[in-house]
């Protein structure tokens, strides 16, 4: 079986699971989340606790029966405490500032890079001398927050020379020796 598959997830007391026809409703204090199981996964909810069966021995099926898992306790874990990634602007005179959901970049092109988040994600930014720029992003979608942090840091990634670029905290950037004369 599948080691993740077959762990049980424990549901907290402030969020309610609902499983109608295949679709999965996780509803939370942060919000509400839905997914929709296929190939036959099956989940059981028995005092607060959650387990997931398949059908089959089958690779797809046993593929399937962690990926489901995880994706449920990916919704229970955010709907419940939320989640949260930040991003360090590494380069002179890169700045990063938002009004709203509205994060405005300046990352060494000759235009700034404004780009409105959805409402799902709340943005801050953190500015101080002599430290980089950081862009903390928080949502209860886990999926949602982690396609908008790579979507930021697409637009200049990390390079191996001078390590300039838009990463995450605590990312480890392999830097390259330059030429040598």
């Amino acid at each position: 079986m599948s080691r993740i598959g077959k762990s049980i997830i424990e549901i907290p007391a402030n969020v309610t699971v609902t499983e109608k026809d295949g679709l999965v409703t996780v509803k939370g204090p942060k919000g509400e989340l839905t997914q929709q199981l296929g190939s036959g996964i099956t989940i059981k909810q028995e005092d607060g606790i959650l387990t997931f069966d398949r059908p089959s021995e089958s690779k797809q099926h046993k593929a399937l029966h962690g990926l489901y898992r995880s994706l449920i306790n990916n919704m229970i874990l955010g709907t419940a405490e939320g989640w949260t990634k930040k991003l360090e602007l590494v380069g002179v005179g890169y700045r990063a500032s938002n009004q709203g959901n509205r994060l405005d970049l300046a990352l060494g092109f000759s235009h700034g890079i404004v780009l409105d988040l959805p409402k799902e994600v709340v943005v801050e930014t953190l500015s101080e001398k002599g430290k980089n720029p950081i862009i903390t992003l928080s949502s209860f979608d886990k999926q949602l927050l982690g396609m908008v942090a790579a979507k930021i840091r697409s637009f200049r990634k990390p390079e191996p020379y001078k390590g300039k670029g838009v990463r995450f905290v605590g990312e480890i950037v392999r830097r390259k020796a330059g030429k040598s004369a």
